[in-house]
């Protein structure tokens, strides 16, 4: 299979009215935003979409709102994940796949499975997926971390298992998977401070949380970095480090709901048991937006 998932990809935010009703209006001008701000490819209902406190029913109408939008523009990836891989193929089983182009499935939670667990998890979901498969590696929210052997033994289960968002945040992790990995099999970035680093070892981009409000920018660089353009590449992490630690300083998507806020394109909205950030940080991040005008 081929794979459309390389370069900038964007982890979309759910916006939400003030009564913490999907607002669509808002859902439309991001996509419109990433299209125009040079983004490759979009990410819906993964972790910054809020997407534990979207029930089922929402989840379908968000899919098919992007799809329409979307109008095949952009390859579309949607998370399908959880800790029972019985629910995750029944989701699967029930999703209408014309215009998605792979799924995201994130490791189990709160269960914490071992190494082959997490094989056996895996398997089910391939076998089962009509789509290519993205793999999501985030231990500090799963409690479990996909070791790079793990990882490669299930992309050698299917040519179908395209490649990993990987958020460990570990370098060495990064290094062996990318070094071992067949052929068929990528490694994408899921930290936005890691996009440089990682795409000089090898990761094809990465699925950011920045670009919702800064695509242009998050876009310049990862694109500067597959290029080879070290000295372009490096500039535009530097310029973007202090924000990405302050967006993330409070938690996903608390941060970039707020800085989008400031930019005027969704409001400052999140549902339970995520909250926005503290005045404190609200001014550090407004301050510096404006470093980056």
């Amino acid at each position: 299979m081929t794979n459309p998932f390389t370069g900038a990809g964007v982890a979309l935010i759910t916006p939400f009215h003030a009564d913490k009703s999907i607002d669509f209006d808002a859902l439309g001008n991001l996509i419109e935003n990433q299209i125009n701000g040079g983004m490759d490819y979009l990410v819906a209902l993964g972790t910054t979409a809020e997407t534990p406190t979207l029930s089922d029913s929402e989840k379908q109408e968000i899919t098919e709102f992007i799809k329409k939008k979307n109008a095949g523009r952009l390859p579309l990836m949607i998370g399908m994940g959880g800790n029972d891989p019985v629910k995750v193929v029944e989701s699967i089983r029930k999703t209408n796949f014309d215009g998605i182009d792979a799924i995201l499935s994130v490791t189990p939670y709160y269960n914490r499975p071992s190494q082959e667990g997490l094989f056996q998890h895996f398997k089910m979901i391939v076998e089962a997926s009509p789509v290519p498969v993205i793999l999501y590696n985030v231990p500090g929210r799963t409690g479990v971390n996909m070791e790079a052997d793990t990882t490669l033994r299930i992309a050698r289960l299917s040519e179908k298992v395209i490649g990993i968002k990987e958020a460990s945040g570990d370098l060495s992790q990064f290094a062996r998977m990318i070094k071992y990995a067949p052929e068929h099999f990528k490694v994408i970035s899921g930290d936005d401070a890691l996009t440089f680093p990682s795409v000089v070892l090898g990761a094809v981009g990465v699925i950011s949380v920045i670009a919702n409000a800064l695509p242009e920018k998050l876009s310049n660089l990862t694109h500067a970095a597959l290029n080879g353009k070290n000295d372009e590449a490096a500039q535009l992490h530097l310029q973007l480090a202090e924000i990405l630690k302050l967006i993330f300083k409070e938690g996903n998507p608390a941060g970039i709901k707020a800085l989008m806020e400031m930019m005027g394109t969704a409001q400052n909205y999140l549902r339970l048991p995520l909250v926005p950030v503290s005045q404190a940080t609200y001014e550090l991040i407004g301050k510096e937006l404006k470093t980056l005008s």
